[in-house]
């Protein structure tokens, strides 16, 4: 059997359990609920197909990242969005997640996991809360709704987490902390 699996970095439960409430509340006023269907979080690695048997080889890359990397400051700051379907809490800038997000592309590509689909895009951290099921006519109205709003959260970064898909949504599957 196959998993579905992503790698990201997932903020402490206070400020996910806020911005889960944000995105209940953008399903409440414009009918996007799909964001939902995962933790807040940072995406550092895309979804990708791996075998059950070969988990152990999975999380032994994903540990030595994690043992590579020292914790780590993240701010979250006010609203932006990909037209014309996705809004997101933006991520400053910051080398250290920048450098994190190598180094994970760099262990997946070790072990033949390669999202061809995302090869020549830049890295652009963000924190969605309304994306896929957000209608284009919704879209605009929640943008402007959004646009304007100050927003800030900070936290200290202290692992790398492997999600799973389990058929209705993504779950917390295994954390990876950092030295």
């Amino acid at each position: 059997m196959e998993g579905l699996y992503f790698i990201a970095v997932v903020p402490p439960a206070d400020i996910r359990n806020e911005i889960t409430a944000i995105k209940e509340d953008i399903k409440i006023r414009f009918g996007s609920g799909h964001a939902l269907r995962s933790p807040p979080h940072i995406t550092l690695h895309m979804p990708f197909r791996w075998k059950d048997k070969r988990r152990a080889e999975l999380s032994a890359a994903l540990k030595n990242v994690g043992n590579s990397t020292t914790p780590f400051e993240v701010q979250l700051k006010n609203y932006n969005c990909f037209k014309p379907r996705v809004i997101y809490i933006d991520v400053m800038d910051n080398p250290q997640l920048e450098l994190l997000h190598k180094e994970v592309i760099q262990a997946m590509k070790r072990l033949h996991i390669l999202n061809a689909e995302y090869k020549n895009k830049p890295f652009r951290p963000h924190m969605t809360v309304a994306f896929r099921d957000l209608r284009k006519s919704a879209f605009f109205e929640a943008w402007r709704f959004f646009k304007d709003q100050k927003i800030n959260y900070q936290f200290r970064a202290q692992a790398l987490t492997l999600l799973r898909h389990d058929g209705r949504k993504w779950n917390i599957d295994e954390n990876f902390s950092f030295a």
